[in-house]
This record gives C-alpha cells, structure tokens and sequence, in this order.
C-alpha cells in the first residue's frame, strides 16, 4: 500500500467528523451503528490503495487487544451495580443522602465527595457508577437539573481520576511522556487546581437554585425506599471495602470481584431464600425495582451485564476504527507535518491539546488519545527543551478528561447510559473538564508551571 500524505488523512478524518457527528448529534442515531459505517468506508478507501485483508484485520486485532482489560472491568461494574442496589447500597446512601446534605449544598457537595473517592480508589467509571449513581439518585428525588447532578459527578470524578496514582490513565500519560508518576502528579496541580476551584465556585453558585426542593417528595421517596429495600448502616460495608482496597493498591477486576461477592453474601443473610436463579438473573439482567413510587423505580431500575454491552460494543468498534487508521498512519500522517511549524512552547501544547481532543472526537478512545500525540510530539517537547512532565500533563488535559464530553465517546457513552443522562446535555456542566485544558494552554503560553528539560 502507498504511503498516505498529509491531505488525504485530514480529508480521510474530515470525512469521518462529519458522518460521526451528524449521525450522533442531528439525527440522534446509537454511535455504534455510524462508526461501523466509517469503518466500512476506510476498509473500502484502504482495499482501493492495495492494502490487503491481513492488513485490515490486524489493524482491528490490535485496536481491540488493548481493551480487554477494561471491557472486563465494565462488565464487572455492571454486575456490581445491580446487586448494589438489589442489597441497598445505594438507597442506604441516599436515605442517608437527604438526612445529611442540604439542597443548598448538595452540588459542590456532590463535586467534593465524587473528587475524594475518585483519589482513593483510582477509577472514574467506578466513582460514577456507584457514589455517583447514589448521589444523582439523592439530586434527583431533590428535584436539582439531573444534567447539573451529572456535570458535577463527573467532574469530581475526573478530577479523582486524574489526580490518583492508581489510575490507569494517569499511568499511561507518565509512561508514554517518560516521566516519574508522582512528579507528573504534582506538576499536574498547575492545571488542575485552578479547572478544581473554578469548578467548585460555579457549581457554588449554580447550586444555589437547589435550596426550593420539594420536601414532601424527600419523605415520600425515603419511605418508599425504607418500605422496599434493607436501609442500614451495614450497606457502607461494600464502599470501605473499596477504599481499602485502593489502599493495598488492589488492581480494579480483584476489588470488583470481591466487592461482588461481599455484596451477594449481604443478599443471602437477608433473605436465605434467595434462590440461585434469581441472584443470576439479577447479575445478567439486571435489579427492577417495584415500588409504589414511579420516579423511585426509574431510578433503582438498572445495571446488570447487559446494561454494559452498549458500552462495550461501542469500546470494540471505535477501537477498531482506531486500530485500522493507526495500521494506515491515517492519524500519524494528520499530526507529523504540524511538529515542523511549532516554533514557541505555547503554541506545541495548545497542537498537543488540539490533537488529544481531534483524536477523541474522530476515535473516541481515551487511550488512543494520550498514546497518538504523545507519540507524535515527544521529539517536538525533547527539541524544545521541554520536560517529559509538560507533556505527560498535557496529554491527560487534552486527552482522557475530554473524551466524557465526546458524545460516541466510550467515557461519555458510559456515562450517559449509566446515569441516563444524554451527554450533550450534562455537557455544558462537565466545568472540570471544559476548564482543564484551558488552564493548560495558558500555562503554555505564560510559562506559569511550565516544567523546563534539566540540562
């Protein structure tokens, strides 16, 4: 097959934005469905240019192969959800949800307590997918903005993410940058605290429109959930299990198992009746919650291994479209000539943070966001005599934070089937990370926190 040059792949991508974002975002369409057909397309473009079919399937094979491990862990978090709320969990946590927190307070409380827990555990999808499950229950049932509940969850979450040694992405923008995990985490805070504070004031006073909730539905749905499911002190049993551990550094498919299976003992000892069948219905399926409160039952009426095959159908297919257009050099060929022209540090990370962005949004993976440009601009931060910790930060602001906001995103499409909120509409209240990359191409172009190479 010929080599690619610049104009094709920036037609080729072009082309692609087009088709992903008018399927997903004008016509409403699963991004599943129009990523298959861009996929389609760059197979017939590459069988056109002589590239053969072990060229093509290879590209798929090695897409996928770097999402086994999270389509596990996905899998796991949608078994966990369902025997969560099947054991009370989650409504513990919201019954205990409207005894402590005011509605006044319930947003920048929400963004507070998602960002610790996602510190101590590592793992913004399971920050979303259990705290943050419990707490948009508690805004809802509060009658808060549920994309305003959403925007501050994810944001907390994101920033946890982010800012953890644990966390995979954190991990992989050290590695590919070639920098010391702890010195990227700290030199992270120059972007990060700032997009936190700013965050945490708008929610603030965004907030604030939550003081006139509807307190006559607070005890209608607190008693609903007392009447239906086991509301006890015990239910925090399964969370501390979490913290400890993320505490003996416990990698995520281990704690997820055992959290599981702790969770299924607390379904036996309350009722020893729990037949076999049921439990495994319950993990497979999914908890449907029948109780005399409709908006409760839309609520608790979720998770199971089959509420995850969305998600992971989306994981395979936009990591084969990834796989097939790095196979090609299609993105590589799209960024190369750039690095030529970048002559000041403001103006390599604001490419840096255009191209983690421009990956999201033709791919929508966050890793393939960190991996491509840092791979294509490592040499141009070397050049310029840039620590590898300027680029290991600005691939996470341009990379794995943006991809929540991409609406055929496998974050955002998480998120939005997770908490049944669309993403292009909690969009706007993602503040932590709308503002991440932009505190980086300040500091990029001010010099403010701007790691300098040791000679």
């Amino acid at each position: 097959m010929k080599s690619i040059k610049f104009g094709e792949a920036v037609s080729i991508l072009l082309i692609m934005l087009v088709i992903l974002g008018t399927a997903v975002i004008k016509f409403g369409l699963s991004p599943q469905i129009p990523v298959l057909f861009v996929i389609a397309l760059i197979m017939l473009w590459a069988k056109l240019q002589g590239a053969s079919w072990d060229d093509l399937h290879k590209g798929i094979q090695d897409g996928i192969g770097t999402a086994i491990i999270p389509i596990f862990i996905f899998i796991l978090i949608g078994a966990l959800i369902a025997v969560w709320i099947k054991a009370g969990i989650i409504p513990s946590i919201m019954v205990i949800g409207f005894k402590i927190i005011s509605a006044r307070w319930f947003v920048p409380s929400t963004f507070l307590v998602c960002s610790l827990v996602g510190v101590s555990i590592g793992s913004g999808f399971t920050t979303i997918s259990t705290i943050g499950l419990a707490l948009f229950a508690v805004g809802h049932a509060m009658g808060i903005n549920p994309a305003l509940i959403a925007g501050s969850i994810i944001s907390g979450a994101v920033f946890g993410d982010k800012m953890s040694p644990l966390s995979d992405s954190t991990n992989l923008a050290s590695a590919i940058a070639g920098s010391d995990l702890f010195a990227h985490i700290k030199n992270m805070m120059w972007s990060t605290i700032p997009s936190f504070i700013v965050s945490f004031i708008l929610f603030w006073i965004i907030g604030q429109s939550g003081s006139g909730m509807n307190s006559s539905k607070i005890v209608h749905t607190t008693q609903a959930l007392m009447n239906n499911f086991s509301i006890s002190w015990w239910a925090l049993l399964p969370i501390t299990l979490l913290f400890i551990c993320a505490w003996r550094h416990v990698p995520a498919i281990p704690t997820l198992f055992i959290n599981i299976i702790v969770t299924v003992i607390m379904i036996f000892i309350q009722d020893p009746h729990t037949s076999l069948k049921s439990l495994t219905n319950l993990i497979s399926e999914g908890f449907v919650a029948h109780t005399n409160d409709a908006s409760v039952n839309a609520l608790l009426s979720r998770g199971g291994i089959t509420s995850m095959m969305g998600t992971v159908s989306l994981i395979i297919v936009t990591l084969s479209l990834g796989g097939i257009l790095m196979q090609f050099n299609v993105i590589q060929s799209a960024m190369d000539p750039l690095v030529k022209h970048l002559k000041t540090p403001g103006s390599l990370i604001l490419t840096t943070i255009l191209s983690g962005i421009g990956v999201n949004l033709f791919v929508g993976e966050q890793y393939l966001s960190v991996i491509l440009p840092g791979r294509a601009f490592k040499g141009a931060f070397k050049d310029m005599k840039l620590s590898p910790l300027a680029l290991s930060r600005v691939l996470e602001d341009g990379g794995s934070v943006i991809n929540y906001l991409i609406p055929w995103g496998v974050a955002g499409m998480f998120v939005a089937s997770t908490l049944d909120v669309p993403v292009l509409h909690f969009l706007p209240f993602a503040f932590f990370s709308l503002f991440s990359p932009v505190f980086s191409v300040i500091s990029g172009f001010t010099g403010i926190g701007l790691k300098r190479a040791k000679n």
